[in-house]
């Protein structure tokens, strides 16, 4: 089909990005896609379809407008963002990447006349705050805590964009607020914190987890490729787990701490080198943001497969 979506993905070696342009060579092969191209800093890490073009490209260099022009690209999806960061990482190399690299692709999209871009935010957007409601819309203030490098740079490049949509209505936009992925192949912060002996749990404070399946995020993605449908949609499963109810299913106990304690311990421990984590985690634990995903539902069109409970057995039972 001449009129079938041609397909570029940055950060296409993570986890997310190999699933998906595997997901979308099946739809090049089945006719509803024209071509895919993925890009990032390393190789793609297995086996290369035929059908998949690599250009080896880094967000934070230039040079990704000539990749899209030469490739006739016609919808782009944005992934590459420093989600886990190595021990090595530093604040500014991972502001260069997820916001300078952001920005260097919106730029590349409309010097190229890209059509859509496709871009995985985070519930992290939100921010870490007492004040959010059980369930958090679309229409929720994005407060990304400038403590947490991911979450604070997640809302500067909603800002972005956010100024783009008025500036270059010409360029169809999709955001994605994710919540916590889970599934047979994540490994990352959060799964770090279920591999403890004991999970750790602060008293009086009872923020649940509601995971997204990494199949959902995929189909998801996929669908938006081609769907006709703009607009931001946070993408959670339905349900939610609580750490006592994940530690029932790992078989494990918690370990519950007073907030004032914990935050006193990191504080010492970090300067130590004892932790990788500040006293700004205890935030994290407290304030998780709860996604609601009826906009997904009714406005996206599209339903997860899985709920919280069950894409996390499939985390559980895959480490079995």
């Amino acid at each position: 089909m001449s009129d079938a979506p041609r397909v570029l993905v940055t950060g296409a070696a993570g986890t997310i990005g190999r699933a998906l342009v595997t997901a979308l060579v099946d739809e090049v092969r089945a006719g509803r896609v024209g071509a895919v191209v993925g890009t990032d800093v390393r190789d793609f890490p297995a086996a290369r379809p035929a059908e998949l073009t690599w250009v080896p490209h880094d967000v934070r260099q230039e040079g990704l407008a000539r990749i899209l022009s030469a490739h006739r690209i016609t919808v782009v999806v944005h992934l590459a963002a420093i989600v886990t960061p190595g021990p090595r990482s530093t604040r500014a190399f991972e502001y260069d990447v997820d916001v300078n690299g952001s920005r260097r692709v919106l730029d590349a999209c409309v010097a190229a006349r890209v059509r859509r871009l496709v871009v995985t935010s985070s519930g992290a957007a939100y921010g870490y705050h007492p004040d959010h409601p059980p369930r958090i819309p679309e229409s929720w203030p994005i407060r990304g805590n400038e403590a947490f490098a991911y979450s604070h740079h997640k809302r500067l490049v909603e800002e972005m964009l956010a100024a783009a949509r008025a500036e270059q209505p010409g360029l169809e936009q999709v955001i994605f607020r994710v919540g916590p992925v889970i599934g047979p192949s994540v490994n990352n912060q959060i799964t770090a914190l279920f591999e403890r002996a004991r999970l750790l749990a602060i008293r009086g404070a009872d923020a649940p987890f509601a995971f997204i399946h990494e199949a959902d995020v995929i189909r998801c993605l996929v669908r938006a490729v081609s769907s006709p449908v703009t607009g931001i949609f946070n993408l959670s499963g339905d349900g939610a787990l609580t750490l006592e109810e994940i530690a029932q299913l790992l078989g494990k106990r918690t370990l519950v701490l007073p907030a004032w304690l914990l935050t006193a311990a990191l504080a010492i421990a970090k300067p130590l080198g004892l932790s990788r984590y500040g006293p700004e985690q205890v935030d994290f634990l407290r304030y998780r943001p709860v996604l609601d995903n009826a906009k997904l539902k009714a406005e996206f069109g599209f339903v997860p497969a899985m709920d919280s409970r069950a894409a996390f057995l499939t985390w559980r039972d895959a480490r079995r």
